[in-house]
């Protein structure tokens, strides 16, 4: 390493904020970057440490300690070549991966980790801003060609690599613009859709064929592109929403968070809504049920919205401040994390199980809740209600929705309802037929997607051409 004492001399700093006085306001990104200054010196904290954790901690296996110390030496160029080699897409990683690789640091075990996410996010911008990242469309054609359902994170990632690899490669999405929750779900305050609409455009150069308002399974028999394609992979996610079945479930104000967050999208970047009734927060006591990224999500939404309060319930009981890090070191920590959201003016309520929805002339006015225990059993006498004008379910995703093109095919499901097949062929039980990402795997981080639309592009190509030389 360059700076082998740096972690001794230089202190952990990482981006900074907007104040939330000024950022929900508008929709825009309010991450404020580092300099490159100060990207070089707490690159230079990356330690000499022997085994580096973080590796196993990416699921992209991003060669950390690798491009910490080009950053450090200045050699930006080379940096960002080394990061492309394992991540189709850091740009978005860099703004929206919880980064597990943090977690794994070994400087984590006194709470320093290295700024990975940081750094790799500054590599990837610079990277754009210098005009370094071009298309690279294949030097020669294979001949075959594949079918790619699903545009999200998985899906362009599989079509990336297919398509340098030489195959036609051609994707299918059911909305009117690729990027599947990068552009439907996430919000544009973690991250705009220009970094979506960029990395479209660089795949489009390259030559891969974006198909958009084309559902496969509704408009599009599924049949048809298994005989049309040598290959097809099923990418499209785990859409299918956890419910709360409850009495007043069916009141006018109670919504799954797909259906609220995925509107404001529309509205920021001007595609039309279509015939959906509108869902806004505006002037309205919000509650979101459910304590993930999603509700969290909903909370800056609505508070950008011009909510009057926002409350977020979760089931499960408060986490602890700090974990025990000889016990769960470099793994994923389970503690009490605070997003940049609900620090905007959310109230979060633990150990809350939703009993029933009131309601007033069909429209929802309040929860009935009461407190439950460590075992999830109610705790008697614990009832409370909280008013409530808009309930936004953000409980998460039973797995891929089966109606339509997965009951088409017939393929086997594990036992939670995803498609079924392992990790080393990605191949389902139907011949020609691939699955990766979120319907696979179940819902998950979108680095996970990257990772597995990777090593799926790699089988696929095994698979039609009798080797491959694209990475997992």
């Amino acid at each position: 390493m360059g700076k082998v004492t740096g972690f001794l001399e230089i202190d952990r700093h990482d981006r900074s904020y907007e104040p939330a006085a000024d950022r929900v306001r508008n929709y825009r990104e309010f991450v404020i970057p580092l300099s490159e200054e100060a990207n070089r010196n707490q690159a230079a904290r990356c330690m000499d440490c022997g085994i580096p954790y973080c590796h196993n901690g990416c699921p992209v296996n991003n060669q950390i300690p690798d491009w910490n110390d080009l950053v450090y030496h200045g050699d930006w160029q080379e940096a960002l070549r080394n990061l492309l080699s394992t991540n189709n897409f850091p740009e978005f990683t860099g703004r929206i991966c919880p980064a597990p690789c943090e977690a794994a640091c070994t400087l984590n075990i006194i709470d320093s980790p290295v700024t990975i996410k940081t750094i790799e996010c500054a590599i990837i911008d610079r990277g754009f801003a210098e005009g370094w990242v071009t298309p690279q469309p294949p030097a020669k054609e294979t001949g075959r060609s594949v079918a790619v359902v699903g545009s999200g994170p998985a899906g362009l990632a599989c079509a990336q690599q297919l398509r340098r690899a030489g195959h036609a490669v051609h994707v299918y999405e059911k909305n009117a613009t690729p990027g599947g929750l990068l552009r439907y779900g996430i919000p544009d305050f973690k991250m705009e859709k220009s970094n979506v609409a960029r990395r479209v455009a660089q795949m489009e150069a390259e030559g891969v064929v974006f198909h958009c308002n084309i559902h496969v399974g509704v408009e599009l028999e599924i049949g048809e592109l298994v005989a049309r394609h040598d290959a097809v992979v099923l990418a499209g996610g785990a859409e299918k929403p956890r419910d709360l079945p409850v009495p007043g479930r069916d009141l006018d104000g109670v919504h799954f968070a797909m259906e609220f967050l995925p509107q404001q999208n529309r509205r920021v970047s001007g595609e039309p809504l279509g015939e959906v009734t509108p869902i806004l927060a505006g002037g309205k006591h919000v509650v979101v049920i459910g304590g993930g990224d999603t509700g969290s999500d909903c909370i800056g939404t609505s508070i950008r919205q011009g909510a009057l309060s926002v409350t977020q319930l979760e089931i499960m009981p408060q986490p602890p401040v700090r974990e025990n890090k000889m016990l769960t070191w470099p793994d994923w920590p389970l503690k009490l994390r605070t997003s940049s959201s609900q620090e905007e003016g959310a109230e979060r309520d633990f150990s809350v199980l939703t009993q029933n929805f009131g309601g007033k002339d069909g429209k929802v006015t309040a929860l009935n809740c009461i407190r439950v225990d460590e075992k999830m059993k109610p705790i008697e006498g614990s009832e409370f209600a909280i008013k409530a004008d808009l309930v936004l379910l953000a409980m998460g995703f039973l797995g891929p929705v089966q109606d339509g093109m997965i009951d088409a095919l017939g393929i086997e499901l594990d036992k939670r309802g995803n498609v079924l097949a392992d990790t080393n062929a990605y191949q389902s039980s139907r011949d020609k037929v691939f699955t990766c990402g979120d319907m696979r795997r179940g819902q998950s981080l979108v680095v996970w997607a990257i990772r597995e639309g990777r090593q799926c592009a790699r089988s696929v190509d095994k698979h039609l051409m009798g080797e491959t030389l694209l990475p997992r």
